[in-house]
């Protein structure tokens, strides 16, 4: 009992921990935005602050898997649906900030802004397809729709951080350094989730 109790806890102040540094690089934000220092252009530096948030959240949250199957502890399971929900978190903010300061909610602007520039395209698109997952994240939403048709649901969460990691490339054109990392970052979790994939295939051949 008293070994559940402990889990317990250390659940709870992980969770609190993750969560009070999940909201520290906002914090920052939007000190240095009430102090100006932001830069020349504030608004694109907290579009690029808030996309790089979203993105770095969504690998962050990516990991889960991978780390829980090679440590064996599945205590680090129980904190990816966080992680997601505060990619979630710095989508809504990133996208919300473009929609309205940046565009003024006009639709026919943004619409345009996506034939002209792409990558805003990119962004959308991932940004949508966002919004299903973080509305099914739930244990209830879990049990709505099976636990395997949710799976299923919830690895849209690669396709999506392709579309983040091609949106964040187009966006800054040159400097490559940031989108370059987070690229190689994905293509090394996307080729131990596919390596994982034979690997199961393989011995469950074996095994029957």
């Amino acid at each position: 009992m008293q070994k559940v109790e402990n889990e317990v806890l250390s659940v709870g102040f992980l969770r609190v921990l993750i969560g009070t540094n999940s909201l520290v690089p906002l914090a920052f934000i939007l000190i240095d935005g009430a102090r100006g220092n932001l830069g020349a252009n504030p608004l694109e530096f907290y579009l690029r602050a808030t996309g790089l948030l979203t993105l770095m959240f969504l690998l962050l949250t990516l990991s889960v898997t991978p780390l829980r199957k090679l440590t064996g502890s599945n205590q680090i399971a129980k904190h990816r649906r966080m992680l997601g929900l505060f990619s979630f978190f710095y989508a809504v903010l990133h996208a919300s900030a473009y929609a309205i300061f940046d565009k003024g909610l006009d639709t026919s602007a943004i619409a345009g802004d996506m034939v002209q520039r792409p990558f805003i395209y990119f962004g959308m698109a991932a940004f949508l397809m966002l919004l299903p997952l973080a509305l099914t994240s739930t244990g209830g939403w879990v049990r709505r729709l099976g636990g395997r048709n949710w799976s299923r649901l919830h690895r849209l969460t690669y396709l999506i951080a392709i579309l983040g990691v091609i949106h964040f490339w187009m966006l800054v054109k040159s400097d490559i350094l940031y989108p370059s990392a987070a690229g190689i970052f994905l293509f090394a979790l996307l080729g131990y989730r596919f390596s994982y994939f034979l690997y199961e295939r393989r011995r469950k051949a074996v095994g029957s």
